[in-house]
């Protein structure tokens, strides 16, 4: 049994793998396409078609960890990647030195 409030994943269709990267600190501040300023410190994401708010759990597929972000930007806009995650989301997955990593995204029911 879980915690109501604890965000359930979604059936097996709702996942993907593929490249992800995160933002660099030049973009801090600025305007998300959601319409919030982009915070590096704050677990966000952007995704191409996902819808804003959305929560997905990022995971690294290479180290097994992972992250729950919110989606709340579009991109990325680089072929063969899926999502560009904040800066702490980046950390937490140990995206920082390589830069990019393969995840799977997985959405998260509300």
């Amino acid at each position: 049994m879980t915690d109501a409030g604890e965000p359930q994943p979604v059936p097996h269709q709702r996942r993907r793998v593929g490249e992800a990267t995160y933002y660099a600190s030049y973009f801090e501040g600025r305007p998300t396409a959601s319409g919030e300023p982009y915070d590096g410190q704050a677990m966000t994401a952007a995704h191409k078609t996902l819808p804003f708010g959305t929560r997905v759990k990022v995971t690294h597929l290479s180290t097994g960890d992972s992250a729950i972000v919110r989606i709340n930007d579009r991109g990325p806009f680089v072929a063969g990647r899926i999502i560009d995650l904040s800066q702490r989301a980046a950390e937490k997955l140990g995206l920082i030195d390589d830069g990019t990593a393969e995840v799977q995204l997985q959405v998260l029911e509300p």
